[in-house]
């Protein structure tokens, strides 16, 4: 039985970065990581790591961006905002809006057992867009 718990930014990230790079059908399919920074360095109010894009046919554009902290990661939605808030509170993840123009949503990733969590988020949001888009 494993008794640590993956509380690293920086791996929790890289867990949640796997995780989108893992899946080629459905809603996930269409996401990639863009804009990854390799030598990012955990910073106290985050720093950034990489975006996320949905892609189709006729655009692609950045839904999401992940941010490390030196104890967690932090999911800044840009896209499918209330869907954002909405799925993140069904999941148990720590979630708030972020009052900026446009409005944000911020999910908090604290451990590498949130990373399904966060990516069944994610993907709530994709499929969002992916439906608008048809």
């Amino acid at each position: 039985m494993v008794e640590d718990e993956t509380t690293d930014g920086t791996r929790i990230a890289q867990l949640l970065s796997s995780e989108i790079h893992g899946h080629e059908r459905g809603s996930l399919g269409l996401l990639s990581v863009v804009d990854a920074d390799p030598d990012v360095k955990p910073e106290e109010f985050g720093a950034f790591a990489y975006g996320v894009a949905f892609e189709t046919d006729d655009e692609s554009r950045r839904i999401a961006e992940v941010y490390i902290h030196p104890d967690r990661a932090r999911v800044e939605f840009l896209a499918g905002v209330e869907t954002a808030t909405e799925a993140a509170d069904g999941e148990g993840l720590r979630v708030r809006p972020k009052a900026v123009d446009p409005p944000r949503t911020l999910v908090f990733v604290e451990s590498g057992a949130e990373v399904k969590r966060a990516l069944r988020v994610v993907r709530t949001v994709a499929d969002q867009l992916r439906e608008e888009s048809r």
